[in-house]
Parts: structure tokens; C-alpha cells; sequence
């Protein structure tokens, strides 16, 4: 199965908000916001969707859990995803991650 884990990250509080700029002429690489003219985007959270490894569901969310003790996130979704799509929300949510609760399995 492919397992792909998203998650919000939030800029902690004193870290002000996340900035990158937005280029559709430099489309796929990072540029030093000192070096660019382009429109400059700032944002209080990142949302991220990443492929989890792991043979099982029970393994996918061990991984899952790793990854988000070291981030700041502190609630997670967890999809079933053969596409294997970077797109948000694609594929079956299989279960939801909260912080304090652990995870909770969505009914099929």
C-alpha cells in the first residue's frame, strides 16, 4: 500500500510568519529571498503531504509518528493512496492523528 501522511506545521510563536517566493519563471528550486524580485508570500502554517513507508497500517503509523515528533504539528491525516498523488487529499483517509489521543481509525 502507499500511506502519505499530511500534516500542518505552524510557525511557533516568535518564529513570525513562514516567507518564499513565488516564481512561475524559476518553477521547482528554491531561490534566497535576498536574491529574487519575485512576489514575496507569507504564511502563518505549511501544509505537508508525504509518502510514509511501511508494510502494514500499523507500521505506516509508527512511521507516521516519527515524523510528526519532530515537527510541530499536533494533529495528522493518514491516506491510502495507490496514485501515489503529492495532491491534498487524495486517495482514502484511512485514519486521523490528534496529539494527546493518538490515532483514531476512520470506518470504511
Amino acid at each position: 500500500m502507499s500511506y502519505f501522511l499530511e500534516y500542518v506545521i505552524p510557525a511557533g510563536q516568535g518564529d513570525g510568519d513562514y516567507e518564499f517566493p513565488v516564481s512561475e519563471e524559476h518553477r521547482g528550486y528554491t531561490v534566497p529571498l535576498t536574491e529574487v524580485d519575485a512576489e514575496v508570500v507569507q504564511t502563518d502554517r505549511l501544509p505537508v503531504r508525504t509518502e510514509v513507508f511501511g508494510a502494514s497500517l500499523d507500521e505506516a503509523k509508527t512511521a507516521a509518528e516519527e515524523i510528526l515528533s519532530n515537527s510541530k504539528a499536533s494533529q495528522a491525516s493518514l491516506y491510502d493512496d495507490p496514485t501515489e498523488s503529492m495532491q491534498t487529499g487524495a486517495g482514502t483517509l484511512i485514519a486521523s492523528y490528534a496529539q494527546g489521543s493518538g490515532w483514531q481509525e476512520q470506518t470504511r
